[in-house]
């Protein structure tokens, strides 16, 4: 496990270390300190989890919409025309 730990959060896990607790002990109780903590609070619910359509499904691996992936953004040394008739 990893975690990056502020100056304060820091510190306090260096005194708890020092009283003879080891680090893995002091994440273990921890986790059930705050899993005790959520015990009774509704869970977080998902309004519209896989509810969307975003049309087209394989955008990323058709090679036809691909085809013409960033020319229109890039500067193609040709001049632009302008319409007729005008």
């Amino acid at each position: 496990m990893q975690a990056r730990l502020d100056e304060e959060t820091q510190a306090a896990l260096d005194r708890l270390r020092q009283s003879g607790l080891r680090t893995s002990e002091v994440i273990r109780k921890g986790i059930h300190l705050v899993a005790k903590e959520a015990e009774g609070r509704p869970p977080i619910k998902l309004i519209g989890l896989g509810k969307y359509d975003f049309g087209v499904t394989d955008l990323a691996t058709n090679k036809k919409y691909l085809a013409d992936l960033g020319r229109s953004s890039m500067p193609s040394g040709k001049p632009k025309q302008k319409p007729k008739g005008r």
